[in-house]
């Protein structure tokens, strides 16, 4: 055979071989391809279709939750009722019964929020001055012991002070003085911790101020008396006998059966001196107008 017909021969084979080699690689391409195209495998989207639940049917899952102190799992579902039933009646009642189970399940600050939320949206609702209390309520159960910050106590007064005002015909009302009462207590004896503490120290001034704000802002708290006493001691201390006089008056005067005074009295004689009252005094002025001030802080 010549040598061209070998080459022609060859090259055949080969082009062939090529060929073939071409349309495996098309047919692998292809296939790879049909692999990883979604949209290639006869596939069709079945959307999800969730059965609409009646909103009292929610509502009292909640309820039953509650029941089984299961409060955020209520909370939960209280809230879902917005989502499903907005602007409804059920959404306006599952809001202020979200409020409360976060409350009862110690989630303070998502009681908070949801109280809030029904303030703003629902004012002039009788279930307003209940979103009102739970708020109050809930910064109330955050005060900490006195040795900590009292911004909680803060906000607990402003809030409760809000409910007498807003809402002074409430059930809630009578509670909330007396929480006002014991949070204006958390507060006058932070600052009687901080005044002692000057006192000690020799710092007059600050001393007097920290005492100054107790008979200022908390003259109704158990912690007057001491105060008086202690801006006494202070101003003694510092020369200033006529205040010291007058504290110790005043002292006196609301409290006279009080060991504080008996301590205020003993004090000022072995100045020199004894209680006298100065009208004019800031002590004196606080004073003035408010009767009975021996009972109230009892």
């Amino acid at each position: 055979m010549s040598f061209a017909k070998v080459y022609l021969s060859f090259r055949a084979a080969a082009e062939r071989a090529l060929l073939v080699g071409a349309c495996g690689l098309a047919l692998a391409g292809c296939d790879t391809l049909s692999s990883i195209n979604p949209f290639d495998k006869g596939n069709t989207y079945k959307p999800e279709i969730v059965a609409d639940v009646p909103a009292e049917e929610i509502y009292n899952d909640g309820l039953a939750r509650i029941q089984k102190k299961d409060f955020e799992g209520a909370a939960k579902k209280f809230n879902s009722l917005d989502r499903q039933y907005p602007y409804s009646e059920w959404a306006r009642k599952g809001l202020i019964m979200e409020a409360y189970a976060n409350y009862e399940g110690g989630l303070y600050e998502e009681a908070i929020t949801a109280s809030k939320r029904y303030l703003q949206q629902h004012p002039n609702t009788p279930d307003a001055a209940y979103a009102q209390y739970l708020m109050a309520s809930s910064y109330y159960d955050q005060i900490p012991d006195i040795t900590r910050d009292q911004a909680a106590s803060e906000r607990a007064i402003a809030a409760l002070q809000d409910l007498v005002q807003r809402y002074p015909q409430s059930e809630y009302v009578a509670d909330a003085k007396k929480k006002i009462q014991v949070a204006s207590d958390q507060l006058a004896g932070k600052e009687m911790e901080v005044g002692r503490f000057y006192l000690q120290k020799r710092n007059y001034s600050g001393a007097i101020n920290r005492f100054r704000t107790v008979i200022s802002r908390y003259q109704t708290t158990r912690h007057t008396e001491e105060a008086l006493e202690r801006l006494a001691e202070a101003y003694m201390a510092m020369g200033i006998v006529g205040e010291a006089q007058t504290a110790a008056a005043v002292l006196g005067h609301n409290f006279p059966d009080s060991p504080w005074y008996k301590d205020a009295y003993a004090l000022l004689t072995k100045g020199g001196v004894e209680p006298r009252e100065d009208s004019g005094s800031w002590i004196s002025k606080a004073f003035r107008g408010v009767p009975q001030v021996s009972q109230r802080a009892g």
